[in-house]
């Protein structure tokens, strides 16, 4: 079984135990344009300079015809077999005739915290990821080019970069005494670089309603790195009230629909579901969906009521102009988990959206247990109050009174009515939600009936 097939093989097992795994995109490969100034190959008689003062490994797979040569002070060339270097003079091609030397751009321009340096080994169509998690999660299987040379700088160092594992030159590293002695290489050296510091452990993700992916604390350095190329600003939203989803660098058009879950759910049961089931139907063509395990929000923490402290957040996107279809399609999968949100582990669902008007997308919470019965409870409380309301003011002992109008001078008996639903005791005095400074959106929605059903299951 050759390189390839033992690399698929490992990928099928890393599926089978629910682990995700990144794959390094860029090379310092010789023969790829990209590596070169000119955005091109050096050209038969041209003079080659590799930066002096970088450490670098260099793939070449081809046969060259050079003039002269610089090279770094400390890297190394790895011929491929038929590869090689010949001297010829620069004049006799008039594509070098300038005299400019081809440079071999800075092999340490690569960043682990660059999201568009990895892809994702198990994408579909239809699915992305939110910027926190398109670098190699704490979960995640690592995977370097067997065929290709590279070099990734490992940030400032302002913590360790931690994966379930490492997989490069051939090499499968599971241990931290093991990744550690090839880091101190020359070979991992040559690979490796910065301040940061690189670990694997033991931390597989065998939840079957997900993990949580761990990077958080270096959110600021993915978001520098992507956004290096804009000027280290985001695009402006193609919408009002624009939503920011949990570890996403930049605000988004569509909706963000989060789950309460129980110990029943199938985090990638449901992602499938999604994308069969909703995302392939025609109307929805042009939408993207991201499904992971985020960390719950404080007010949604408070709202909730429930022990866990981890939400399932599903984020709609759309890719084209904002037509409504990401909040259609929000709708529908709260229509759905209505119905079986039972039997998918589903507790309760909160949805927000974008493209509200000024001041806040909604937020409705559609599916909870007992929720319906306390919709109901509520609407006829609510009735009541108003026709008692209605028959006090008849008889004078409620008054209404405009904005700016002094109020009555206290009498013996005070005005008003009890109300039951706000009136209660501190103990159960629900706390105040606080908005979501993350986003535009500043809407709210807690169900005290919901509340108290949770506290008392």
């Amino acid at each position: 079984m050759g390189v390839l097939g033992l690399l698929l093989l490992w990928l099928q097992l890393c599926a089978l135990t629910r682990a995700s795994y990144k794959l390094w995109v860029p090379n310092t490969d010789f023969d790829d344009a990209t590596n070169w100034s000119q955005n091109r190959t050096p050209c038969a008689g041209a003079a080659v300079q590799f930066p002096a003062d970088k450490m670098v490994s260099v793939l070449v797979r081809e046969g060259h015809s050079i003039s002269d040569m610089l090279l770094p002070l400390d890297g190394e060339l790895v011929l491929a077999s038929g590869a090689g270097f010949s001297a010829k003079d620069p004049s006799s091609n008039l594509d070098c005739s300038t005299g400019a030397s081809a440079l071999f751009l800075d092999p340490d321009r690569f960043s682990w915290h660059d999201p568009h340096l990895w892809r994702t080994g198990d994408a579909a169509r239809g699915l992305f990821s939110v910027d926190a998690e398109r670098v190699p999660c704490r979960h995640d299987d690592v995977v370097f080019p067997s065929n290709a040379s590279f070099r990734v700088g490992l940030g400032p160092g302002v913590g360790t970069v931690r994966v379930y594992s490492v997989r490069a030159l051939g090499q499968t590293f599971t241990r931290d005494e093991d990744l550690a002695a090839f880091l101190a290489s020359r070979a991992g050296r040559l690979r490796f670089h910065g301040f940061g510091a690189l670990s694997v452990g033991p931390d597989a993700c065998d939840d079957p309603s997900g993990c949580v992916c761990g990077n958080a604390e270096v959110l600021p350095w993915i978001c520098a790195a992507l956004l290096q190329p804009l000027g280290g600003r985001c695009p402006q939203a193609a919408c009002q009230d624009a939503l920011r989803p949990e570890g996403q660098c930049c605000d988004l058009c569509g909706a963000i629909v989060s789950l309460t879950h129980g110990p029943t759910f199938d985090i990638e049961r449901y992602r499938a579901r999604l994308l069969h089931t909703f995302l392939a139907l025609p109307q929805y063509q042009g939408l993207q969906m991201a499904v992971s395990k985020v960390p719950r929000q404080p007010r949604l923490r408070e709202g909730a009521g429930e022990k866990s402290d981890t939400d399932i957040q599903v984020v709609l996107v759309e890719t084209g102009p904002v037509t409504g279809g990401a909040g259609r399609l929000a709708r529908a999968l709260l229509a759905d988990i209505a119905e079986h949100g039972e039997a998918l582990g589903v507790l309760s669902a909160i949805v927000r959206e974008s493209g509200a008007s000024v001041g806040g997308g909604p937020v409705a919470v559609l599916y909870a247990p007992g929720l319906a019965g306390g919709v109901a409870a509520l609407l006829l409380l609510l009735l009541a109050l108003l026709a008692g309301a209605l028959l006090l003011q008849s008889t004078g002992r409620l008054r209404w009174r405009r904005r700016g109008e002094a109020a009555p001078a206290a009498s013996g008996a005070p005005l008003g009515f009890h109300n039951p639903v706000f009136y209660m005791d501190s103990a159960e005095a629900l706390p105040a939600p606080q908005p979501d400074v993350r986003s535009s959106s500043r809407s709210y929605f807690v169900n005290p009936l919901f509340d108290e059903a949770e506290a008392e299951a």
